[in-house]
This record gives C-alpha cells, structure tokens and sequence, in this order.
C-alpha cells in the first residue's frame, strides 16, 4: 500500500554539473531543473530560502530541510563546498532548519568531505546509484562501480548519517530481471530511503545519440510503471520508504522536443501508486461474471487510487470482473488499502 507517512518540507537548491567529473549517457540537470545558470552565489542562495520561509506553505512542525542537488555535492573543490554549508548554516543554527541533504556520486564520498559536512548539520546524502549491475553502469559511463556503492553506504553508516539511494530503470543494458536484482542488493544496503527516476531519452544527451542511432530503446510507460511498482512494493515491505517516483516536471524540460523517448507522464508517480493499490484489492474483487453491477466502499483517501488516472483504474476493475462499477463510495470505518464490494 501506499506511504501515509507526511513528507519532509525540502527547499531545493540546484547546483546543476557542479562537481561532477563528467556528464552521464542520461544527464541533462539543467534542462531537468530549468536551472540555466549555477546558482554559486550566496544572493541567489539566500534568495531562494527566504522565499520559502516566507511563503504559506512553509511549516516548521514538517522538520524542513535544505537540499543541495543537481550536482555532485562532496565532489565539488573543498572550498566551495564549504562556501554552500557556510552560506545556509546560519538558517540552521537559528532554528529554521532542521538540517541540510546532499546528493552525490558513490565515489566522491570519504572521510574527509564527511567529516566537513557534518560539522555542518547535514544529515541526509543521497547517492546516486542508478543501478547495482556493473554493465548497466559501464553502458552508462557512470564511472563508478556497484562496490563504490555499498562502500559509500558503509561509510555514511558511520557518520551517522541517513542514506538515501536514487535508482534508474531502464538503462543502457538493463532490464525487469536486472533491476530486480539491483533493488534486491539495495534492500541489502538498508537505506532509509529511495527514489526510482525511469530512464528518459532527454535532448543533448549521450542517450539520446544512441537512441537516434537505434542502439537504445527505452522502456514503454505500462513497463515501466510495472517495474516502478513491483519494486517499489518491495522496498516498502521492507520498510524502506520511497520518496520519489518518476522525475518531476519543469518548465524547460516540458518544452517541445525536450523529452525525446522514454516512459515520461506528468502523473507517473500516481499512475504508479494507483497500479500498487489495485494489486492489493484485486483478491478483493469477485470473480469474472460473478456480479453485473457492484458498489466499491473504500477510505476516502484511497478513492483516487481506485479511480486511477482519468479512471483508468475504474476500467480496469470492470475489465477484470466483467461488472459495471456504478460508485465508489467513501467509507471511514474501512481500512485504508481495503475495500467492500456491494452487489447491485
């Protein structure tokens, strides 16, 4: 079922390429951010913190955070690295803040750049994985290993910091079976949390030239909500929460021609979330031919997810039983992930 649990209030701070040693076959942060310029600045930082300070929807009972991401955080030159920290360390010793996050390669994280950062208050680095197969990261010239991953996961234990892993189905060289043993090694990393990013073919990458070469093919959108929600399942039972599911929309990347190929939809998360819930309620259903008419009571809260994008998920349940849903009814005294079927 889905993650109830109230998300963390993050102000994001985009440092697109900044300390990264090259560009991935997938990456293109400044058209996924819309960040054009590197926002190295301490007015932009500030700007950019006071707004969400003062803007209605900041609460600080929701333990906000500052997130430097984009970029590759403990790769940056150590002193701009400290100019960030310094820069959004006064937010968090007035009580702003809870913390800061980070996100970073695998293998730019040691016990130097840790030990600066949590001087700092920074409590959460997300690494970006991808994968735990070594060939899928090969064809993606991400030029780390698996290993550097469950090394850096080791190390960020020790400093007691919160891990996150940031993984992408649907690489060069990758497949359902691959990415299920990727997230089998992750579920082994115990992390505190994940976000799954589907593959998409995004102008002026390296992906897109093999894609116009014919050499790549990425996943269709119903595959890859499948994986996202197989998998996703997976880590959650394991109590492993996934913060993130498909990439979030911006303006530039919304352009025309923007997104080439690839598994892209403004609801992707949803379209997922929806595909999770029918999993659970489908033993829940009457068999085909059963009922010809039905009456579906749920928690309220879970009637979207019946429902699905554009009521695909009303349509699926009439295509399943073969009987005509005529409402789905709130109902507080069901469970959430539960749900009643009344005959008609």
């Amino acid at each position: 079922m889905s993650d109830r649990r109230p998300r963390p209030l993050i102000v994001p701070i985009f440092i697109p390429h900044l300390g990264c040693p090259h560009r991935c076959v997938f990456c293109e942060q400044k058209r996924i951010t819309s960040q054009k310029d590197l926002p190295v600045s301490e007015e932009h930082i500030i700007g950019i913190i006071e707004r969400a300070i003062h803007s209605a929807g900041f609460d600080p009972n929701r333990n906000p955070e500052i997130a430097f991401y984009g970029g590759t955080f403990t790769g940056l030159p150590f002193d701009q690295m400290l100019f960030l920290l310094e820069t959004v360390f006064p937010y968090i010793t007035k009580g702003l803040f809870r913390g800061i996050r980070v996100s970073t390669r695998p293998d730019a994280v040691n016990d130097e750049r840790l030990k600066a950062i949590r001087h700092y208050n920074v409590s959460t680095v997300e690494l970006g994985a991808q994968s735990m197969d070594d060939q899928v990261l090969t064809l993606s010239e991400r030029g780390h290993s698996s290993d550097d991953t469950a090394r850096a996961v080791r190390l960020l234990r020790q400093y007691g910091l919160s891990v996150g892993i940031q993984l992408m189905p649907g690489l060069p060289g990758d497949s359902a079976d691959k990415f299920h043993s990727t997230v089998t090694k992750v579920i082994d990393l115990k992390p505190d949390m994940v976000r799954l990013y589907p593959a998409l073919v995004i102008k002026g990458t390296g992906l897109a030239r093999l894609y116009e070469k014919g050499i790549y093919h990425p996943l269709g959108l119903g595959q890859a909500v499948e994986i996202c929600a197989d998998n996703c399942l997976r880590l959650e039972d394991m109590g492993i929460q996934v913060i993130r599911i498909g990439l979030m929309s911006s303006p530039s990347l919304l352009e025309e021609g923007q997104i080439i190929a690839g598994p892209w939809h403004p609801a992707f998360g949803f379209l997922v979330r929806s595909a999770i819930y029918h999993k659970g309620i489908a033993p829940m259903l009457p068999g085909r031919g059963q009922s010809k008419s039905i009456r579906i009571m749920a928690y309220k809260l879970d009637i979207p997810l019946i429902r699905g994008y554009k009521n695909q998920g009303v349509k699926l349940i009439e295509n399943r039983t073969g009987a005509k849903v005529v409402n789905i009814q709130a109902e507080d005294s069901i469970t959430p992930g539960r749900i009643k079927v009344v005959n008609i």
